[in-house]
C-alpha cells in the first residue's frame, strides 16, 4: 500500500522529482513523517475587510490573518491511523510572526481515489484537491467543492462566495537544496484573500503514528 498522494496520482506520482516523492511519500506504509523548518519570505493578505473571515478562521486553525516578512514557520506530515480506521496524514503549519505561533491545522484522507483535506481542530471543512504533476516535477494542488461540518446534525456545501479557492505550488530545488512552497486563497468575487511563500529544508523521522498534539479534537466521519 503506497502513501495517499501516490495512490491519488497514479503513474503520475513517478514524475514528481525524487525529493518531492520523498516528501509526499509519508505514510504508514513508508514508516517515516516529514518535518520542516523554513522562513516565509512575504505572508500577505487581501484588503482590510476580509480580516473578519481571517480572525474568525482563526478560532479554529482554518485561517491566519498574520502578515510579515522572513516569517519563521514549521511543517509537520504524520502519518497515523485515525479512530475511524482511515490512514490519515497531518498537515500541520506554524508561523511565527509573534511571540505567539499562528497554527494552520489540515489533515488528508484518501476518498474515492482523491485526497480529501480536512481543515480546522475539529474538521469542520472538508475540501476535495485536484493534483496535477509540473514539467519540472513540482505539485500542484487546487482546491475544490468544500463541506462544513460541525456536531452531528449541521452539514452542508459551504458557497464559494463566502469562501476561497487555494491554489498552492511546491517544488524542490536541487542546486539550493531546498523546498520551495507558494500559496494563494482567490475569491471568485473579492479577488485575493490571502497567500505566501517560502522555502524549507525537511527531515524523514521514522514514524506510523503522529503526536496528539498535531490530531484534530474530532474526527469528522462525513466525507
Amino acid at each position: 500500500m503506497s502513501s495517499i498522494f501516490e495512490r491519488a496520482l497514479g503513474e503520475e506520482f513517478t514524475r514528481l522529482s525524487p525529493m518531492m516523492q520523498k516528501r509526499f511519500g509519508v505514510g504508514l506504509e513508508s514508516g517515516y513523517a516529514c518535518i520542516g523548518t523554513g522562513v516565509m519570505s512575504r505572508i500577505r493578505r487581501g484588503p482590510w475587510w476580509v480580516l473578519p473571515f481571517l480572525y474568525i478562521g482563526k478560532l479554529r486553525n482554518i485561517l491566519i490573518p498574520d502578515v510579515g516578512d522572513h516569517v519563521p514557520f514549521t511543517i509537520e506530515n504524520f502519518p497515523y491511523r485515525d479512530p475511524l480506521g482511515r490512514e490519515t496524514v497531518t498537515f500541520v503549519r506554524e508561523y511565527r510572526v509573534h511571540k505567539k505561533p499562528s497554527r494552520f491545522d489540515a489533515t488528508m484522507i484518501l476518498n474515492d481515489g482523491r485526497v480529501l483535506d480536512y481543515l480546522g481542530t475539529h474538521q469542520h471543512l472538508a475540501v476535495d484537491l485536484d493534483l496535477t504533476v509540473g514539467d519540472d516535477g513540482s505539485l500542484h494542488l487546487t482546491s475544490d467543492e468544500q463541506r462544513f461540518y460541525e456536531g452531528r446534525f449541521v452539514a452542508f456545501r459551504f458557497p464559494m462566495l463566502f469562501s476561497g479557492r487555494a491554489e498552492l505550488h511546491e517544488s524542490y530545488d536541487d542546486a539550493a537544496e531546498v523546498y520551495r512552497i507558494r500559496m494563494e486563497v482567490r475569491n471568485p468575487v473579492f479577488g485575493f484573500l490571502f497567500g505566501y511563500e517560502g522555502e524549507f529544508h525537511c527531515e524523514f523521522p521514522p514514524a506510523t503514528d503522529a503526536p496528539e498534539r498535531l490530531k484534530p479534537i474530532r474526527h469528522e466521519s462525513r466525507v
